[in-house]
């Protein structure tokens, strides 16, 4: 019977140390992306939006970290839940931006996986820009109710794990 990804992960992982990406969003900086890559003025500064305005530049930060070796990358959705992304009014496509990443990150970890070394997507989950006990500027229900979607999202897009 044919191993899912996430029992041959567990498989390797209990064989060796696996080498996870660097960051995303130091990688997109770096390119110095101009508001026209983001999508225009409204999305600049939104790396998430990148999935759907420049995903050529997603994948090649997640090319260059597997053309080194990395055995996992993380999907671009560091700021994805819906709650971060209403600061840049695109909540309502949270799911759609999540699902995106998911999907080029999948794409370009099976373009480089072989049967020796196969190469494993991550759902990156961020902290948010909002907090239940500091600002109190949320409530638990919202909060999970982000997460949810965000990892429905991802699953949906075929990470392997989160």
């Amino acid at each position: 019977m044919k191993q899912t990804r996430v029992e041959q992960f567990k498989e390797i992982l209990s064989k060796r140390i696996l080498v996870l990406d660097g960051a995303m969003g130091t990688s997109l900086f770096s390119m110095k992306l101009t508001e026209e890559d983001y999508g225009g003025s409204k999305y600049e500064g939104c790396p998430e939006h990148l999935n759907f305005s420049k995903p050529l530049a997603i994948e090649e930060v997640h090319r260059s970290y597997l053309e080194v070796g990395a055995d996992i990358i993380e999907t671009n959705t560091f700021g994805g839940a819906s709650v971060v992304l209403a600061e840049y009014n695109l909540q309502d496509q949270a799911y759609e931006i999540n699902v995106a990443a998911a999907k080029i990150a999948r794409r370009v970890a099976d373009e480089f996986s072989t049967k020796e070394k196969p190469r494993f997507v991550a759902g990156s989950i961020g902290p948010t820009t909002k907090s239940i006990s500091v600002t109190e500027n949320i409530t638990f229900d919202e909060l999970s109710s982000s997460y949810y979607q965000q990892v429905n999202a991802l699953l949906d897009g075929g990470v392997d794990i989160l």
